[in-house]
C-alpha cells in the first residue's frame, strides 16, 4: 500500500468509528473512537490466529504509518495551536504561577519520581532498564494530554479556573516533556554530557529559546493579519504560522511545541481581538474546530491501532498493571506538592488535585516518544508499559473523570457560583 491509500484507509476508519460511537455508544467522541479501534485490532489479532495473511498485512501497513513523525512533526503542532487559539489570555495570567510550576516543576518532578519507581519495580520483576532509560521513561510519559479532558470538564460544569489549570498545563507541559525527553534520551544514547550545566543550557535553549521565537512568528503573522481582510488570506496566514513556524523552530533546535503554543496564544487573543473582522473569526474558528476534531479522531484511532505492533509478554503487561499505581503517585505528588506550597499565599478549589491527579491523562505524545526511541530491547519494554497506561489513562480515567468532577465540585455550578465557592478561595 502507498502512504495515500493507508491515509485514507486510517481516515475511513476514523469517520467509521465517529459515525458508530455518535449514533450508538455515546462516548466523548476521543474515548469512543479509541476504544472502537482497540476493539478492531484484538478482533484482528484475533482473526490473525485462522489468517495470519491479514494480521501480517494490518501490521506491515500500520508500521508504514510511522506514526511517531506523524505525531511529532505534523499532527501536533495543528493540535497544539488548535488548543491555544481558544485559551483566554487572561484567565491564563490568573493562573500563570500554577501552570508554570507544574508545567515545569510538576514535569521534571514527575519525571524523576515515576523513573525511580519504575526502575525499582522492573528490578523487582526481573526485568533489566538502567536507571537513565527510566528517567527516559518517565519524561515521555510525564506530559499529560488536553484532547480528552477538555470536553469532560466542560460537561461536568467544573470550574473556570479548573479548566484554565489543565488546559494551561497540558498545553505548556507537552513542549516541556518533548525538551526533557529529548535532554535525557541524549545522556541516554551518550550524544550528551551529565553535567547540570549543559542539561540546563539545552533546556534554556530549546524552551525559552521556543517561546522567544513563537512570540516573534505569532506578532509577525499578527501584523499580517491587521493589513488584510480576506478570511481566505487570513486563514492561510495561520496556517503557515504552525507549519512553517513549527518546522523553522525545530530547524533551529528550539522548541516547536512551545514556539506553537505561545504564538497560538497570541493570535487567539491579540490577533483575534484587534486584527480580524466578525466573519475572519467565524471562518477561523470554524477551520481550526474542524482541523482539531479531524486530527483527534485519526490520532485516537491511531493509538488504538498501535496494539497490532506490540511484542507484549505476561511479564510486560504485568509491568504496565503495576506501573499505573506508580504512575498515579508521581502525578499526585508532583501536583499536591507545588499546590502544597502555594497554599500558604492563595486558595485552591476544593478537590483541585485529585481532580488534576485523576484528570492528567496521557495520550498520542506519550506513544509516538515511546515509538521514536531508538530500536532494541528497551524502546520494546516501554513501549508495552506506556501503552497499558495510555489505555488505562484514556478508557479508565477519562470515563469516571467526570462523575469525580460532578462529586467534588457539584453539578452545574456557574462560574459566578464557583467564584464564591472556590475561585474566589482558589484562584
Amino acid at each position: 500500500m502507498t502512504l495515500l491509500e493507508i491515509v485514507a484507509l486510517l481516515i475511513t476508519l476514523a469517520a467509521l468509528f465517529s459515525y458508530l460511537n455518535f449514533r450508538f455508544i455515546k462516548l466523548p467522541t476521543t474515548i469512543g473512537v479509541m476504544l472502537m479501534a482497540l476493539v478492531f485490532s484484538l478482533v484482528l489479532l484475533g482473526v490473525g490466529r485462522f489468517r495470519p495473511e491479514l494480521a501480517t498485512t494490518a501490521t506491515t501497513w500500520l508500521q508504514r504509518f510511522e506514526f511517531d513523525d506523524a505525531l511529532l512533526q505534523g499532527m501536533l503542532s495543528f493540535l497544539l495551536f488548535a488548543g491555544a487559539l481558544h485559551i483566554n489570555l487572561e484567565d491564563l495570567a490568573k493562573q500563570k504561577g500554577v501552570i508554570t510550576a507544574l508545567a515545569l516543576g510538576g514535569v521534571a518532578l514527575s519525571t524523576f519520581l515515576f523513573g525511580t519507581a519504575i526502575w525499582w519495580l522492573l528490578g523487582w520483576l526481573g526485568l533489566t532498564l538502567s536507571y537513565a532509560w527510566c528517567l527516559l521513561f518517565g519524561a515521555l510519559i510525564s506530559p499529560t494530554d488536553p484532547i480528552a479532558v477538555m470536553g469532560i470538564l466542560k460537561s461536568a460544569g467544573a470550574p473556570k479556573s479548573l479548566e484554565t489549570k489543565i488546559a494551561g498545563e497540558s498545553l505548556f507541559n507537552d513542549g516541556v516533556g518533548v525538551v526533557l525527553f529529548l535532554v535525557i534520551l541524549g545522556i541516554a544514547t551518550g550524544e550528551h554530557a551529565v553535567s547540570f550545566s549543559h542539561i540546563g543550557l539545552l533546556l534554556l535553549e530549546e524552551a525559552v529559546g521556543g517561546a522567544i521565537f513563537g512570540l516573534v512568528a505569532g506578532y509577525v503573522t499578527y501584523r499580517m493579519l491587521r493589513s488584510v481582510d480576506n478570511y481566505q488570506v487570513e486563514v492561510l496566514l495561520t496556517l503557515a504560522l504552525v507549519m512553517g513556524g513549527y518546522a523553522l523552530a525545530s530547524a533551529l533546535h528550539l522548541s516547536g511545541p512551545i514556539a506553537i503554543v505561545v504564538a497560538g496564544l497570541l493570535i487567539g487573543n491579540h490577533g483575534r481581538a484587534f486584527a480580524m473582522s466578525e466573519r475572519t473569526r467565524l471562518h477561523l474558528d470554524t477551520f481550526w474546530e474542524l482541523i482539531d476534531e479531524v486530527l483527534n479522531a485519526l490520532l485516537f484511532v491511531v493509538i488504538g491501532l498501535e496494539m497490532l505492533i506490540l511484542s507484549f509478554t505476561h511479564e510486560r503487561f504485568l509491568a504496565g498493571l503495576l506501573a499505573i499505581p506508580a504512575l498515579l503517585i508521581a502525578r499526585w505528588i508532583s501536583v499536591g506538592l507545588p499546590v502544597a506550597i502555594m497554599r500558604y499565599w492563595r486558595r485552591f478549589t476544593p478537590g483541585a488535585v485529585t481532580i488534576m491527579t485523576w484528570g492528567g491523562l496521557r495520550g498520542g505524545i506519550s506513544v509516538a516518544l515511546a515509538l521514536s526511541l531508538p530500536a532494541g530491547a528497551e524502546r520494546e519494554l516501554v513501549l508495552c508499559i506506556t501503552y497499558v497506561l495510555v489505555v488505562f489513562s484514556i478508557l479508565v480515567q477519562g470515563l469516571t473523570l467526570k462523575p469525580l468532577v460532578l462529586r467534588l465540585t457539584g453539578p452545574g455550578k456557574s462560574d459566578s457560583a464557583v467564584k464564591a465557592a472556590s475561585d474566589s478561595r482558589a484562584g
